[in-house]
């Protein structure tokens, strides 16, 4: 995504346009990764060199907040940030710590026909998201 689709992005939703978003942004799409804020500092500290951590996370917070990205918890419990909205699922190696999409609808269908047949008493099911604990060969 180019910067100024991200600045359309941002004003879209209401957001202020401040290069602080539009870096912390771009690089989450630049590094395409789910990466984690220590990730997006690094690969902002040359474009951004005194923007501080704590800047990052109140920018990812807001980026959350107003569903531009999702939050990912791995099993190593690290947030890590998600730039692709659409719905997915996420496959993640428990020896290397990587994160790959995994798009199926045969599984969405199934899931959604498992909640719709359970009737869940008290509980309203509205979506899922699933994470695929493995790992991978490339590992």
């Amino acid at each position: 995504m180019n910067i100024e689709n991200i600045r359309e992005k941002l004003a879209k939703k209401g957001l202020k346009v401040t290069p602080q978003r539009v870096a912390i942004l771009e690089a989450i799409y630049s590094l395409n990764n789910h990466p984690t804020a220590e990730n997006i500092a690094e690969y902002i500290k040359g474009s951004q060199p005194n923007i501080a951590i704590g800047t990052i996370y109140k920018v990812l917070d807001v980026l959350v907040e107003n569903k531009i990205i999702k939050k990912v918890t791995t099993e190593a419990d690290k947030m890590r940030y998600d730039g692709v909205t659409e719905h997915h699922h996420h496959l993640y190696c428990v020896e290397c710590d990587l994160i790959e999409d995994y798009v199926d609808e045969e599984l969405n269908q199934i899931l959604k026909d498992h909640f719709k047949k359970k009737n869940i008493k008290g509980f309203h099911f509205k979506d899922f998201v699933v994470q695929i604990n493995g790992t991978f060969d490339k590992c």
